[in-house]
């Protein structure tokens, strides 16, 4: 007998409307042929694969019983968006994700009205939902808020938080839990989906209810006790009993990738009138791509790759990475140093942390995504003796500021902070851009703060904060590789407070702190070629200052230019107070500032990224002519950099 042609249907669907005009048993085709598209683009872009292979026919089920974007879908942290954003108009531009001009890649408002939420930090999602969900009730309107959160950003109190409060929004609340890791299901068949449409359907929510009912008018002790009794039953058979504690109506768990499971369950709850509902989903990362599969990482996060073969493109041979020094530097002290420990939050690999690990596995700690308890952990850790290095993304530790504030520094405790991702971050763009870390750290008493300019003043300056005692101390460094110096064998206490000169010169001075010193130097080779003698300083310290050479620097030379990889409010602030209170501009002295501009940056190379905010070798020549009142008008990008 002829097989019937075989007619796509991803063609067929631009947005979520479209979709729906589906028959339900098209779907599995669909998220077959959707599942392979997200595979395509990928290998072409690179990104992350893993985890938006795994919710798939999540993203198929959601849109095709809810009523997006009428109803806000709000996933959590964003990784896993990629199907979201094929199937709600943006194919056609899949393939410039993480790319410069191209599609975030994370949700975006200002991508689609599907994208209700910006996320890409995690365990937001609970929150922001049940913003939505209450906003409606109040306007009066019919949307529902529907969070999807990871188990792993289950491990944020601030899911908790959100849960505790959701009472209020009713049925207009629906929490679907995605675990991707069996972390906390049990086993899951077709019994437990089974269990799963029972309960959320509306047969058995209407005897609940009537029974419910009932019981209210008999006394309260009784009323309470046969409550608990079907809570705990329930929790018993489905799990859950934790959700329902927090007034949540616990559904699942269910098997994430079968839609004849999903589909019934999603409208019944779509259907019913209970409060807060929470679908608990169990799938697997990189679903349906034998590679992913078969990685230990689910290729969580990929460059670009053969599709056929799954290999990954590899990145030239160059300089190690700048986490994979400190993480080994970190590991080679504590050898001898028993004080040392580690503690991350959920990044292990990203911050270098398991490079210690393997070497000193009972001193190391990943507390989750707990940014706030990892500090105050460290802390206490301090004020025991140990000496802590709490290893956290500069964007990340943002979530953490009353803690360093209130826990760390007030106490004057000796909690070291290797802030990684300092400055901009390429593809990830301003959601993960270390910015703000210099000058809301500099602002506060107590703490030291350093600045990496290559990988061998990071050995040094992990060395110092381990040998520092005398209060709270940080040091930021970059994300990628290093400059490719030599790395010392024996690591040097640096002097706090103190820089170096790098080059010494007499009419202009660049004062560097951070990774712009190899921009600094090319900088000063364009303005000597000029006839202009320039000084480099990499002042190593934005806190405290090395006054001295500041001092000294700005009574001998005309111009003075400051270049960090931070927002206003840094370095060049600082070093602009003291100048002001030192009366050191008085005669005529020209300071200018070169900092982050005051925008959010997006996705892009990295070297195109600082052109933007005016950090590379041609700005800084520019700044030094117009400060001199020079045409720099002939000068280009190219000569600049020569």
């Amino acid at each position: 007998m002829t097989q019937p042609p075989y007619t796509p249907l991803l063609d067929q669907v631009d947005t979520p409307d479209d979709l729906r005009r589906l028959k339900p048993e098209q779907l599995r085709q669909l998220a077959d042929e959707l599942r392979s598209e997200m595979i395509d683009a990928v290998s072409v872009s690179g990104g992350h694969l893993g985890s938006g292979l795994g919710v798939v026919e999540l993203t198929v089920a959601i849109h095709y019983v809810f009523n997006t974007p009428e109803d806000k879908l709000v996933w959590d942290v964003g990784h896993q968006c990629y199907p979201h954003k094929i199937i709600t108009g943006r194919r056609d531009r899949i393939r410039t994700l993480r790319q410069g001009g191209g599609l975030s890649g994370f949700t975006k408002r200002s991508e689609s009205e599907y994208d209700p939420f910006g996320a890409a930090h995690s365990s937001t999602s609970i929150s922001a939902a049940l913003g939505f969900a209450i906003a409606n009730k109040l306007q009066g309107k019919t949307g529902r808020g529907i969070a999807v959160i990871g188990d792993g950003s289950m491990s944020a109190g601030m899911a908790y938080e959100a849960m505790n409060n959701a009472a209020q929004a009713g049925n207009r609340l629906i929490v679907i839990l995605n675990d991707n890791d069996m972390s906390i299901a049990p086993p899951v068949g077709g019994l437990s989906a089974y269990l799963a449409r029972m309960v959320s359907s509306s047969e058995y929510l209407g005897i609940r209810s009537l029974a419910s009912r009932a019981v209210k008018k008999m006394s309260r002790r009784l009323h309470d006790t046969i409550g608990k009794a079907e809570e705990f039953t329930r929790g018993m058979v489905t799990g859950g009993t934790l959700f329902e504690e927090l007034g949540f109506y616990y559904v699942g768990p269910i098997d994430g990738h079968n839609l004849d499971h999903l589909l019934p369950v999603l409208e019944n709850v779509r259907d019913t009138s209970e409060g807060p509902v929470l679908i608990h989903v169990v799938t697997e990362k990189g679903k349906g791509y034998a590679p992913a599969e078969n990685s230990a990482d689910k290729y969580h996060g990929v460059p670009k790759f053969n599709v056929v073969t799954g290999e990954k493109s590899k990145a030239a041979a160059g300089p190690p990475a700048y986490q994979d020094v400190f993480g080994l530097t970190l590991a080679k002290l504590a050898e001898t140093d028993d004080r040392i420990c580690a503690i991350t939050a959920a990044m292990p690999s990203g911050t270098g942390v398991d490079k210690f690990a393997k070497a000193h596995p009972s001193r190391t700690f990943d507390v989750g995504i707990a940014e706030q308890h990892a500090v105050t952990f460290a802390a206490g850790l301090a004020a025991e003796g140990m000496r802590p290095f709490a290893a956290i993304y500069s964007t990340f530790l943002q979530r953490a500021y009353d803690q360093v504030v209130h826990d760390v520094c007030i106490q004057n405790l000796p909690v070291r902070f290797a802030i990684d991702r300092a400055g901009l971050v390429g593809a990830d763009g301003a959601t993960h851009a270390g910015s703000f870390d210099i000058t809301y750290l500099a602002t506060l008493p107590n703490m030291v703060v350093m600045a990496a300019a290559d990988e061998a003043e990071l050995v040094h300056m992990t060395y110092t904060a381990a040998e520092y005692d005398d209060g709270p101390i940080a040091f930021r460094y970059p994300r990628g590789n290093g400059t490719g110096v030599p790395l010392p064998e024996v690591p040097v206490k640096l002097e706090i407070g103190k820089g170096r000169l790098v080059r010494e010169g007499t009419k202009v001075a660049i004062l560097s702190l951070g990774a712009r010193l190899g921009e600094a130097l090319k900088a000063a080779d364009t303005l000597e070629a000029k006839g202009l003698s320039t000084t480099v300083a990499d002042l190593r310290f934005a806190k405290p200052l090395d006054e001295d050479l500041i001092a000294k620097l700005m009574r001998t030379h005309e111009v003075i230019v400051t270049v960090e990889e931070g927002a206003i409010g840094g370095l060049g602030a600082h070093v602009l107070t003291f100048a002001s209170d030192e009366g050191l501009t008085d005669n005529g002295l020209k300071v200018r500032t070169l900092r982050l501009p005051d925008t959010f940056i997006d996705h892009d190379d990295p070297m195109k990224q600082y052109d933007e905010a005016g950090l590379n070798a041609p700005q800084i020549v520019d700044t030094v002519l117009k400060a001199l009142k020079h045409n720099s008008a002939g000068i280009t990008g190219e000569e600049a950099r020569a």
